[in-house]
Formats: C-alpha cells, structure tokens, sequence
C-alpha cells in the first residue's frame, strides 16, 4: 500500500550524499536553501557548511533546508538529485516508491510503501558512515559562534530502546508520522517501518520486542 513518507525521505538523501559526496568539503548555501519551510538548520544564504554537518543536520534534526543544500551540492540541482533518488531506489528494489523532493514536504506524488522504506534503510545502514549518522544522540558542528551548533538526535530509538541504533523519524499533517527504527541485540539487527502511526514509537518498540523475543 502506498504511503506519504514526510522526513524518513531523507534516508535516501543522506545515503545518497554520503556515497557521491566528499563530507569535509564545504558547501555554499544558496538562496533556495536558506529559505525552506518547516524543521531547520537555520541556513543562512552564502554561509559554508561541511558537507558532513549537513549530513548530520539532515539526519538528526531533520533540516529540509539541509535536504536542498546536499540535493544541489551533490545533483548539481534539486531536479537533478531527485532523478539520482529514484534511480537508486529502483537499483535496491524498491520499486513502489517515487519521490519528488529531498526532505518529503508533502506532496501527492511523493509516495513509498514500508517495505520500501525497510529495503532503502537496510542498504543504508550497511553504510558505516551511515550507521554512525543515524546512531549519533548529537552532533556538534563546526559553524562557527552564534550559529545552531548543537545538534540533538529527535529519534528518540537511540536514547530509549535497547540496542536502538537509528534511523529516522517523520512527521507531516498529511502523511501522519512515520518512523523508520533500527536496533541490534545479540548479533541480530532489525530494521522496522511504521508508517501513519499514531504511537510510532510504542508500536515500534513492542514489534521490535516481539522480533526479539521469537
């Protein structure tokens, strides 16, 4: 069943700027960038940012401004990027899913199913950089004085569920919240999706539980 991913879109693009980007390069933050709606890093027009913080920014403060600075850092265009998206969607199977934006602002044709979702986290947290990413509590960049410096994970799977290593939480009116969940105990890893879920993070909890306990 198709579904309106919101902020677990940024799965992909932060995958996708950590295979094809350099994360100490500094990137210029265009107009575009700076001036995008809802979660923020505070962007601000012509500053440099690492690469790297934005990756970080993306992930655990769910920046959509963020999302647009990497979309044209490493696509050369948002357009670009979105193309770059949906091509390595369909690479990992996932073939229910279209996406028209880097940070899932609402948008009808911007749709993925869960199991989608679990297939392009998977990939995703097989990528140590990644893994290390979605598994941070915070972040401290280096943006220089009286800038957002401190950055604290929203995923609240890494400070409360044993074992919690990622991944991303979304939320839009639209699209309710949605919540891709990994953990690892005992050599095993688990990856769940919970999509339009009210409880996201209970719900989440008792089916990694369960998964545990068989």
């Amino acid at each position: 069943q198709n579904a309106h991913p919101a902020s677990i879109t940024k799965i992909m693009t932060a995958l996708l700027a950590i295979e094809n980007g350099t994360l100490d390069k500094k990137v210029k933050v265009s107009e575009n960038a700076s001036g995008v709606e809802g979660s923020s890093i505070y962007l601000e027009t012509g500053e440099k940012i690492s690469l790297r913080d934005l990756v970080y920014g993306l992930m655990l403060r769910s920046g959509n401004d963020a999302a647009i600075a990497i979309s044209e850092e490493i696509g050369g265009s948002k357009e670009n990027f979105v193309n770059m998206m949906n091509k390595k969607a369909r690479e990992l199977g996932a073939l229910n899913t279209h996406f028209v934006n880097p940070n899932g602002l609402h948008d009808p044709d911007h749709y993925t199913t869960a199991r989608d979702m679990a297939l392009i986290a998977k990939a995703a947290m097989k990528n140590e950089e990644f893994k290390k990413v979605a598994s941070a509590k915070s972040w401290v960049t280096d943006r220089g004085e009286g800038k957002y410096n401190y950055f604290y994970n929203k995923n609240k799977v890494v400070y409360q569920y044993e074992g919690g290593t990622g991944v991303k939480i979304g939320y839009t009116k639209a699209a309710g919240r949605t919540l891709v969940a990994s953990s690892e105990r005992n050599g095993m890893e688990l990856i769940c999706v919970v999509m339009n879920a009210p409880n996201w993070f209970d719900d989440t909890y008792k089916l990694m539980d369960y998964a545990y306990s068989q």
